[in-house]
């Protein structure tokens, strides 16, 4: 009887360590006040970095959404100084250039990536192409116009022709290959290895395998770099200028100089005059939505994998 009292006694004692740190959230304690100083500083610090994005969107929807019209997408450029026109050419452009780069890219990418992940024993080989994928990357968008300009524009490899929209497609290819094989890389390494050892269980070649399994398992995440990767290209500048020039007509062919409305926003936003300019802003809106909607289509994409 002692000991049952003896042991009741102390488990009614309260708990000394509960007296201390209540369960109940306690504002007053300086630990929470200071992780209520510390996470405002945070959530200032996150709302700067977005800032810009919307300052961004807001200028330019304010500067050319105003002058969205039918006309805008069906006319050609005005002669400098005149009023009117429109850009067509330069959307029609702007979308054949990025349609001949990811024709040349996304498959180049593509078996890149299943190279490093489903073939490669990471040796040195695979080890330099790792490498070699990550300095590309960070190579600057007009040096690689520089270099497609001195292999294709300047030796007229094509036809004889020097500037073109395939030179450009070239261009936007080189700076898209980095993206495409580096999230078709990291997209295989996120397939479960007991689906390809099921696939070599049922008498499945490594081909097929790849084909029929891996890469359909990773069609997410590689379909999201392929977009982002396009997103990107659609927006360069610099490549442009050294490979597909510009052209105030319409589009003559994949061998000719062709307008892209990232080098009209260039050409006509140093011009003396009010109505290039005011085209300038109006592709610069364009241009944005066009950009957004491929990073929306990319994170529609990517949450596709976790629903």
């Amino acid at each position: 009887m002692a000991t049952t009292s003896i042991r009741s006694s102390k488990n009614n004692q309260p708990n000394a360590l509960f007296d201390r740190r209540p369960l109940n959230f306690d504002p007053t304690l300086k630990r929470n006040r200071i992780n209520r100083v510390l996470t405002s500083i945070a959530g200032v610090f996150g709302a700067l970095a977005v800032l810009p994005l919307f300052l961004v969107l807001l200028y330019v929807l304010f500067q050319g959404g105003r002058l969205l019209s039918p006309t805008l997408f069906t006319q050609l450029p005005p002669p400098p100084g005149l009023d009117g026109g429109g850009i067509g050419n330069a959307v029609i452009g702007t979308i054949l250039v990025t349609l001949i780069a990811s024709v040349i890219a996304i498959p180049i990418g593509v078996g890149g990536g299943i190279y490093l992940n489903e073939y490669s024993t990471r040796g040195w080989f695979s080890q330099f192409i790792s490498f070699g994928n990550d300095i590309l990357a960070g190579v600057p968008s007009i040096i690689t116009g520089v270099f497609v300009y001195g292999i294709v524009v300047s030796t007229r490899l094509f036809f004889n022709q020097s500037f073109s929209a395939v030179a450009g497609g070239l261009a936007l290819a080189v700076l898209m290959l980095p993206t495409v094989i580096k999230t078709t890389d990291e997209g295989l390494k996120l397939v479960p290895q007991e689906l390809r050892w099921g696939s070599y269980g049922i008498g499945a070649s490594k081909f097929v395998t790849v084909m029929r399994v891996t890469l359909p398992a990773a069609f997410t995440p590689i379909a999201t770099g392929v977009v982002l990767a396009i997103a990107r290209a659609a927006g360069e500048t610099a490549p442009l200028i050294f490979t597909a020039l510009f052209s105030p007509f319409w589009p003559e062919g994949i061998f000719n100089p062709i307008a892209t409305m990232s080098v009209l926003i260039f050409n006509f936003s140093i011009m003396p005059y009010e109505a290039q300019n005011e085209l300038a802003w109006a592709a610069s809106f364009v241009l944005v939505i066009m950009i957004l909607a491929a990073n929306l289509i990319a994170r529609w994409i990517s949450s596709l994998s976790r629903n």
